[in-house]
Parts: structure tokens; C-alpha cells; sequence
């Protein structure tokens, strides 16, 4: 079963889900996501697999944790679209959106780079990568006026720790 599978691969058991919807209602990209969260949760209880893995869903999917810190069930939902991405890659299935991909490497670029997650860095590169120059300049002022997100990148005291899990995810590709 597709449960069972996902609980076994990475220790999170969706059935303990009982649709809340407060992963839905925090997560910043749900919008442009062709099926909330919570959803896909209830796909994964259900048994829904083709129905799971054909969703772009956890390829949207921003990797920013607010969905399981408002778990009041404490399941790891972000874990839960990492293992899907990984599922999805495994068995060929490729992002219909093109622009997927270019996101998912300026995300990890900036955070091997800082350490951490930096957005201003994130959308310029991810617009330039993708070929959407000016996408979401409508939001950088207000965002930035607001204080939402740092015009320069700040360092995190533990990157060499993250430039160690990048080098040993190199060592392991290699492998094989």
C-alpha cells in the first residue's frame, strides 16, 4: 500500500492526518498548487497513488516547513512531498510546469551559498534561470518596504555543516 510505502521510506505515518486543513491554510504557494496539502494527505490515505503522483502539488511545494509546524497531528508534511518528489523522480515522472526544475536549484543554490534560505537572491535567480525576467517585480517593494524579506543575504553560522550534506549528496550520486 502507498501509505505503508511512504511510512517505511520516511517514518511518517499520514493516517495520522484527520484533515484539518491547517497546512492548507499556512502554506504560502497553495495557490498555485492543483491540490491543497491536506489533499494530497487524504489522496495518500485512500490509496489514490496515480491520482498523488500525477498532481504538482509537491513539485510546487517550497520546502518551508510551515505546514508541519501547524500539524496539530505532528505529521511531517513537508517530508511527505520530498518523499513524493523522490517517488516521482525514481519512477521517471518529470514536473509538467518547465520552470519546476529552475526553481528547486536556485532554492538549493542560495541555501548552499548562505546556509539558508534567501529570497530576494531566490527570485532573481529563479527569474533569470527560468527566463521570466520581471516575474513578481509587482512584489518586491511592498515586500521589501514591509520588511517581509532582507534586500542583502544573511550567513548562517552553520554552513559549513550544510556545505558537508551537499558534498556528501555529491559522493553519493556518484556511487551510483
Amino acid at each position: 500500500p502507498f501509505a505503508g510505502q511512504i511510512r517505511r521510506r520516511i517514518q511518517v505515518d499520514v493516517r495520522d492526518c484527520y484533515q484539518c486543513g491547517r497546512c492548507t491554510a499556512g502554506c504560502p504557494v497553495a495557490g498555485w498548487m492543483d491540490a491543497a496539502p491536506h489533499q494530497i494527505l487524504r489522496g495518500i490515505q485512500l490509496e489514490q497513488r496515480d491520482w498523488v503522483l500525477r498532481r504538482n502539488t509537491y513539485w510546487i511545494c517550497a520546502s518551508c516547513v510551515t505546514c508541519s509546524t501547524r500539524c496539530p497531528c505532528q505529521v511531517d508534511i513537508a517530508r511527505v512531498m520530498d518523499a513524493l518528489r523522490e517517488t516521482a523522480l525514481a519512477e521517471g515522472i518529470r514536473p509538467a510546469e518547465k520552470t519546476v526544475k529552475a526553481f528547486h536549484q536556485a532554492f538549493l543554490q542560495w541555501v548552499r551559498l548562505t546556509g539558508r534560505m534567501y529570497e530576494v537572491g531566490l527570485i532573481g535567480l529563479y527569474n533569470l534561470t527560468s527566463g521570466q525576467l520581471l516575474a513578481s517585480a509587482d512584489l518586491a517593494l511592498p515586500m521589501l518596504s514591509h520588511r517581509k524579506v532582507q534586500l542583502l543575504p544573511r550567513r548562517f553560522p552553520g554552513r559549513e555543516e550544510v556545505n558537508r550534506i551537499f558534498e556528501r549528496l555529491a559522493t553519493l550520486e556518484e556511487k551510483g
